[in-house]
Formats: C-alpha cells, structure tokens, sequence
C-alpha cells in the first residue's frame, strides 16, 4: 500500500514538472493522459507555427516587401490549449494526491502484516484442537498450569521467561501461588497467530518436565 502512494506522488509530480498527462497515462488515467498529452502537444504545435510566421513576417518587413498578416490567433488559440492542458493535468494530479494521502491514513490504521503473521481464521479450530487444555477468549488463548508448590511455579514461569525471549514473543503471566496462567496473542497483527500456537506448544511441553 505504501508503494502504491509512493506511485500516485510520483505520477502526480511526473504531471506538474515534467509533461502534463504522462503521470496521468502511468497511472492508469487513459482518458486524462490522452487528453492532457492531445492538448498539451496540439498547443506547443500552434504557438511554434505562431513564432515562425510572426518571425517570418519580422524578418520579410526587414528585407523585403512582406504584406503583414494577422497571425496572433494562432498563438493564442495555441496558448489556451497549452494552459488547459496543464490545468487538466494539475486538476489529476491534486487527485493523486488525495489518493495517496488515503493510502498512507490507511496504512496507518491497518498496517500490513507479513504473512507469517497473518492473523487465524475464527474458522479454523485446527489449531487450538491440539492444544485441548488451552481455551480461546476472543483473539486470546490461555492456560492455567498447575504446580506442586510455589518454587516450582516460579521455575516453570522462569523457564518460559527464556524461551519467550528467544522467540521474542511474550506471554502475559499470572501468578497465583502454584497456579500460572499464561495468555496469548500477537499484538503486531491484531489477533492469533502461528506465533501463539507455538509458544503454547513449547509451553506444554515445559510443564512437563
């Protein structure tokens, strides 16, 4: 999404300070780049053919016997084409703009996840089946362990503490005595992740040691 903003800026300068149409045509505007480029190129042509009679006509009168001729119109009829063109072409770009800008507010809100991150399907209990004494509470899954006595709570809740850090992926510890109940989910994607799956595993797999 961030490219795609990036573009639209790109496209909408391309318009302003190069050649009216053409960030239009690259960003997929066809009517508005064929039209700004038609009337933009069309304008150039006239006011040159503009300059060279009014030069002709300058240089005739200086060595010879020119009848002057009225030829301004063309010059105008090239500069009105000229500025529609590039007020066309600013009229798209302010629109890229306000494109990219709602993509960049968008990206904000709901930055992209990469896709080992990517949030569960509320679908899909395969996971969380595996795991039968963990329970599900929304984007959370938890675990109450159990432990003979308080310094084998603390050993087990130490023991997590390093693996945790490792895959750097933190779970939220309770403590009650020989009771410690562990919650999970991935706050950079916003909800369940293989992450979660994985430290529970490991987790399980800790308490029976």
């Amino acid at each position: 999404m961030k490219k795609s903003g990036n573009r639209a800026v790109r496209h909408a300068l391309m318009n302003l300070l190069l050649f009216p149409g053409m960030g239009s045509l690259l960003s997929g505007r066809w009517v508005a780049g064929i039209g700004q480029i038609t009337l933009v190129t069309s304008g150039s042509v006239l006011m040159f053919i503009w300059f060279f009679r009014e030069m002709s006509q300058y240089y005739g009168l200086m060595f010879g016997d020119v009848q002057p001729q009225a030829v301004g119109w063309i010059g105008e009829t090239g500069g009105i084409l000229f500025a529609v063109s590039w007020a066309w072409a600013t009229i798209t770009s302010i629109s890229l703009f306000r494109e990219a800008a709602a993509q960049a507010a968008a990206s904000v809100e709901r930055p992209d996840v990469p896709p080992h991150l990517k949030p569960f399907d509320p679908q899909t209990g395969s996971a969380l089946a595996a795991l039968p004494q963990w329970r599900r509470n929304g984007e959370i899954i938890s675990r109450t362990f159990e432990f003979a006595d308080f310094p084998a709570a603390m050993k087990f809740v130490n023991a997590v503490a390093e693996i945790a850090e490792l895959a750097q992926h933190h779970p939220d510890v309770d403590i009650r005595w020989n009771k410690v109940t562990l919650a999970l989910t991935t706050h950079d994607a916003g909800g369940l992740t293989e992450k979660d799956f994985a430290m529970a595993r490991q987790c399980d797999a800790l308490s029976l040691r």
